[in-house]
């Protein structure tokens, strides 16, 4: 079967600016992105619907029978049984909601179908950016269940490193752990390839750090926090989420934020992730270009792809910041930078010009050894032009 993960238009937009240069499906929730938990439950590789200006990155490979499975949906037992079984031409729904369905073309009305099967199951789906980091923490159990089932993890051999409930604990080839505190007790601790995690860390689980990743000398890494693989960290970070190839690897607070690929926090950089008088905190909404209430206390600060902020750097409450943002400057910032801002705190933004950024993209993903290449050149030119 060909499984092709889509973006919901409803949903996708809820998203940005995390989903101006990834589908949906690609954004990191518990250990693995969501499309990485279809490949692994589907035993396959799926592909993606996305924009078009995507695509090039993210291709769509169509066949005579494909199953489409909306990409803000993250998998569990009961709901891939069901995806798995989809009868040829029909939608599966919850609600308004399409979760799946089985056709030889992509988009097709909803009054073609032969037959529509309502799912009754629990349901995660991605509907606003606050999802990813109140969802985390129980992703991480279930990836790490599935993950982790019928495996050995290494062992624990450096003598300096304190753990507690050691069968919640997987550590995979290659890692380097010394004098660490690995705390488990309320939550699964996983440890990808050839991660480290330096003298003085401590680690409280649910907590994931991904393939290539470091936590520096006394990082406090406290519960619902995914570090995603190439990342390095230290200071404190709180139920947070780092897609990649990030780096906030100095003293300073990260809570309660979502922090897309190839970021960097300048040393003592904090977000506020609770306000003063403990109100519901409001977040900037790309779909109603005005700030939402959340329903929540805690939440801190989306950044997109590419963007970058200078040491001392200081967040308010429920700040998003766009894609490719140069922020800087002693006061707070802005609770909503846009996209390709230039940024001296309560100074008039500039642009950020689309070749001084792509200098800058360069050289960063250079570091890390990969090739800032015409595809990744053309995304972030599309993203300039729908955001200028």
């Amino acid at each position: 079967m060909n499984y092709i993960l889509f973006d919901d238009e409803n949903i996708r937009p809820a998203l940005l600016p995390l989903t101006f240069t990834r589908p949906v499906c690609e954004i990191r929730i518990g250990i693995q992105t969501i499309s990485g938990k279809w490949n692994d439950v589907l035993k396959t590789t799926v592909s993606f619907q996305t924009q078009d200006y995507l695509q090039a990155k993210y291709p769509m490979i169509l066949s005579d029978d494909n199953i489409f499975i909306n990409g803000g949906i993250c998998p569990n037992v009961e709901l891939i049984n069901v995806i798995e079984n989809l009868p040829i031409n029909s939608i599966l729904t919850q609600g308004t909601e399409v979760i799946a369905y089985r056709s030889k073309q992509c988009n097709p009305a909803v009054n073609v179908f032969e037959q529509t099967i309502v799912y009754e199951g629990t349901l995660l789906i991605l509907k606003q950016l606050t999802d990813i980091f109140i969802n985390n923490g129980s992703e991480i159990k279930a990836d790490f269940e599935r993950i982790t089932k019928g495996r050995t993890s290494e062992s624990i051999t450096d003598r300096f490193t304190a753990f507690y409930d050691e069968s919640k604990i997987f550590i995979e080839e290659g890692t380097d752990i010394k004098a660490a505190v690995l705390d488990a007790t309320n939550g699964e601790i996983y440890i990808g390839k050839n991660a480290k995690i330096l003298p003085g860390a401590m680690i409280q689980g649910p907590f994931a750090i991904c393939e290539n990743s470091v936590v520096n000398m006394g990082g406090k890494m406290r519960a619902n926090t995914t570090i995603g693989p190439f990342c390095k960290v230290g200071g404190e970070i709180s139920n947070s989420v780092l897609f990649g190839n990030a780096n906030k690897g100095h003293e300073g607070f990260m809570g309660n934020a979502v922090i897309g690929e190839w970021c960097n926090w300048g040393a003592d950089t904090n977000n506020s992730n609770l306000k003063n008088d403990y109100s519901k905190v409001d977040l900037w909404s790309y779909v109603t270009n005005r700030y939402e209430n959340t329903g929540i206390q805690f939440a801190g600060l989306i950044m997109g792809d590419h963007s970058k902020c200078g040491i001392n750097t200081m967040f308010n409450t429920g700040t998003v910041v766009g894609v490719n943002c140069n922020i800087f400057g002693a006061d707070f910032q802005p609770r909503h930078i846009p996209s390709f801002s230039w940024s001296a705190g309560e100074e008039a933004f500039k642009t950020y010009h689309l070749r001084k950024a792509n200098q800058v993209a360069k050289a960063v993903m250079e570091r890390r050894d990969k090739e800032f290449d015409k595809v990744e050149e053309d995304i972030l030119k599309a993203v300039f032009e729908l955001t200028r």
